[in-house]
């Protein structure tokens, strides 16, 4: 049953996280599943280049599209906390000026993407053997991607309204479409690297199809003529939230980089192959902890919004509390099953060889990790963009990228693996700090806070 916007502020919190962050955590899976069959179908049927390639264009398309993610995150924030206290009319500019700001700018990134292709390719890896593939996948995908960034943005927006259900359905249908365009490009018409990539996109696009009928037909925010107006105050708001999100996939996206090259220098294309595996299995493996995080935003957003400041500590807690349990669960399963789990996408003897010690200690520090993804989900939840950025940024931006740079100039491709969980441990006790000291030393009854 859904949720409405006014039971986020009264019912239990155990029942309510569990209510929005189940149907989150199914649609995450339902997205990586897709993500890793797709993947285990190019390795397979096409070879351990083709995952190399599937590498190197994923991140510059989920780097456009997350303009609509980020959009979708931040304006939620402001959408939550202004239905929170019951400036509905508020929530519809919001609403309505997500969408233009998400169409807009992700159409403008997509041309800049198509006219300057190669040279996109080749920052974010493209080399050698990998350039033929990674283009014949670039181009049917880069089409597609305003489409894309209007279903991540209008998720968020699912999310926000309570209507968890329909956000995880959103996830669902296009990783059962891609899953089946798969199996007819690429097995039984043999269209290769291009079928692929055909059958991603029109996946995007079946997403935006039931998105648009979600906020036609069931929605609570229903727009009018009038809402499709740039409002610049409400355009500050979502900017300075939606910033967080954009800054963390930029930042992504700037180690994708990083990544692909010292892997191509210190192991050559079989490295980003092993690469491309590791970061399918990291979505995949972490879906219950992201959906939790997932559902415990609007819980957050809307009672700090309503003014209810103990529900929305114990939602915190709550949710730390589950995820840590899930991580360890997810950690221990890693451990034991990392080769036969290698050996599902690819039978190049090289990869299977040496990617189950990587996968094992990319994975070393995750049990703790809940308190670093729900602490910077709190701080953007609730407005305080700052410590949000600071928080968000911190795994990737402050402590990888450096640690990737440094690490395999004495350790050769080993440093890269270990460089994750290490990382992983200074991001969280970051996290901890700025999390413990919010809660106990400065109430967060204190709603201007700093930063």
């Amino acid at each position: 049953m859904a949720v409405t916007a006014d039971e986020l502020g009264t019912q239990d919190i155990k029942k309510l996280l569990i209510k929005q962050a189940v149907p989150a955590s199914i649609g995450i899976l339902f997205m990586s599943v897709n993500i890793l069959i797709d993947t285990i179908f190019v390795g397979q049927w096409i070879g351990s280049l083709a995952i190399a390639a599937v590498t190197v264009v994923l991140p510059i398309t989920f780097l456009i599209s997350s303009l609509g993610m980020a959009i979708g995150v931040g304006g939620g924030s402001v959408l939550s906390r202004a239905l929170g206290a019951n400036n509905k009319e508020k929530a519809l500019l919001t609403f309505a000026n997500q969408i233009l700001m998400t169409f807009l700018l992700s159409s403008l990134f997509v041309v800049i993407g198509i006219f300057f292709s190669s040279e996109m390719l080749l920052l974010f890896g493209a080399k050698g053997a990998i350039v033929a593939p990674a283009t014949a996948f670039f181009f049917p995908i880069i089409f597609s991607v305003p489409f894309l960034a209007l279903c991540m943005m209008g998720n968020n927006i699912i999310r926000a309204e309570g209507k968890a259900k329909f956000a995880m359905f959103a996830m669902i249908i296009p990783a059962f479409v891609n899953i089946g365009l798969d199996i007819l490009f690429i097995k039984i018409m043999n269209l290769g690297m291009h079928g692929a990539a055909l059958a991603t996109a029109i996946s995007y696009f079946m997403c935006f199809l039931f998105v648009l009928w979600f906020f036609i037909f069931k929605s609570e925010l229903k727009l009018k003529k009038k809402h499709f107006k740039f409002n610049f105050p409400i355009i500050k708001e979502i900017t300075e939230l939606s910033f967080v999100t954009f800054s963390r996939q930029g930042v992504v996206s700037i180690l994708s980089i990083i990544l692909n090259h010292t892997l191509y220098t210190y192991g050559g294309e079989h490295a980003i192959a092993i690469y491309g595996i590791i970061s399918r299995m990291l979505m995949f493996c972490l879906f219950p902890i992201l959906g939790i995080t997932q559902g415990f935003l609007p819980i957050a957003g809307y009672n700090y919004g309503a003014g209810n400041y103990n529900r929305v500590e114990e939602s915190i807690k709550i949710s730390i509390k589950y995820a840590t349990l899930l991580a360890a669960i997810i950690f221990v399963f890693i451990l034991f099953y990392a080769t036969p789990i290698v050996a599902v996408f690819t039978t190049d003897p090289k990869v299977i060889a040496e990617t189950p010690n990587a996968l094992r200690w990319v994975f070393a520090a995750s049990p703790i990790i809940a308190i670093q993804l729900i602490g910077a989900a709190y701080f953007q939840a609730v407005g305080k963009a700052k410590k949000a950025l600071l928080l968000t940024l911190s795994k990737q931006g402050f402590f990888l990228i450096p640690l990737v740079l440094i690490l395999p100039n004495f350790f050769g491709i080993f440093g890269v693996w270990v460089a994750f969980p290490i990382a992983d441990v200074l991001s969280t006790l970051l996290t901890g700090y700025f999390l413990k000291k919010e809660i106990n030393l400065k109430s967060i009854k204190n709603q201007d806070g700093i930063l």
